[in-house]
């Protein structure tokens, strides 16, 4: 059975949704967030304060490049979508389910940012970063699923029936 890859914004719920559609599809559940930790045997936040934004973005890519999960849904960080060979990877063993919020809702939930791990760029808003990454999800994504409105069990049933046709 191929892989499910979900991808999307910090803080749209894919470690939440991933755990839930795991448990339904009777597979695995990774959080590719720790994977990074465990391979650098430190916090998201220390990872980027000592390699910077682009060297976490290239150990990301090395660490998500270099997964072999099998029956395995993964939860992906939201800036796995900058490593095109992990990416193209991915791609090539799974479906990949773009979990889509609006810019609004995730500037609330997102209030401390940097807390959470979140990438930016000296001098990049929120705003800056979601703009280019909802180009990238959309890229990668054989799936979008918009979560407007929708409670948690609702997204996670319009993902396992999205899913019937591609597993």
């Amino acid at each position: 059975m191929k892989n499910v890859v979900l991808i999307g914004m910090p803080a749209v719920g894919k470690t939440t949704v991933g755990r839930l559609l795991a448990k339904k599809l009777n597979m695995q559940f990774v959080d590719g967030d720790d994977l990074i930790r465990s391979s650098c045997m430190a916090t998201l936040p220390e990872i980027i304060e000592k390699h910077g934004r682009d060297g976490f973005v290239k150990i990301e890519n090395a660490v998500l490049a270099g997964f072999e999960g099998e029956n395995t849904v993964l939860a992906t960080g939201g800036s796995a979508v900058y490593g095109e060979q992990a990416m193209e990877h991915l791609k090539s063993r799974a479906v990949v389910i773009y979990l889509y919020i609006s810019y609004d809702r995730i500037a609330l939930r997102l209030r401390r940012a940097k807390e959470r791990g979140v990438a930016l760029r000296d001098g990049q808003t929120l705003r800056d970063l979601y703009d280019e990454r909802a180009v990238l999800y959309e890229k990668y994504a054989d799936i979008t699923i918009n979560e407007a409105d929708k409670k948690l069990d609702e997204t996670v049933e319009e993902c396992l029936a999205a899913l019937k046709s591609k597993l």
